[in-house]
């Protein structure tokens, strides 16, 4: 397990299909994950049963917990990995609550340490609104710099918005 001084970065288990079908069927949360309908429990649960090597799905989740607890207060996503290019797309999710606290900081750390030193991830990226000023802080203390940015790319019904794009090399 990945542990840190705060929170441990543990896999998915199946007593998390609650838990994550609360999150990815939660509308608030679909404006960053581009999600257009709800999921079903059994299609979450096919996921948590499907392999999680990183080298055969291109993607791996885990559960942030507190560190004295298995239970969920986020998860962190590594998405679109490239083993040829050694880089992986970032995704994070800290419950509402646990926000603030320095888990999502220190859940990031882990996930350096675990890209660079286990799969052998050199980049790291993530694309973020530009009215996001809360991760945009976080990815910037985490050492992420502004790559790029794609003008006018989101939808949010009232007006179109900036995604910036992000990047962090480790070395």
């Amino acid at each position: 397990m990945l542990v840190g001084s705060k929170v441990r970065l543990r896999p998915i288990e199946p007593w998390d299909v609650d838990k994550i079908l609360e999150w990815e069927n939660n509308s608030k949360n679909w404006r960053v994950s581009n999600t257009l309908v709800p999921f079903s429990k059994e299609l979450i649960m096919q996921y948590i049963n499907s392999a999680q090597d990183i080298f055969a799905v291109k993607q791996v989740r885990f559960i942030v917990t507190e560190l004295d607890s298995l239970s969920a207060i986020g998860s962190l996503d590594l998405f679109e990995f490239s083993p040829r290019h050694q880089r992986a797309g970032v995704g994070i999710l800290i419950e509402e609550e646990y926000r603030g606290k320095g888990y999502a900081s220190e859940a990031l750390s882990l996930l350096d340490d675990y890209a660079l030193n286990v799969v052998g991830i050199r980049n790291l990226f993530c694309n973020i609104l530009e009215d996001n000023e809360n991760s945009q802080a976080l990815f910037e203390k985490a050492g992420y710099v502004e790559v790029g940015r794609k003008i006018k790319w989101f939808n949010d019904q009232v007006d179109w918005l900036d995604e910036i794009m992000y990047q962090k090399v480790l070395v």
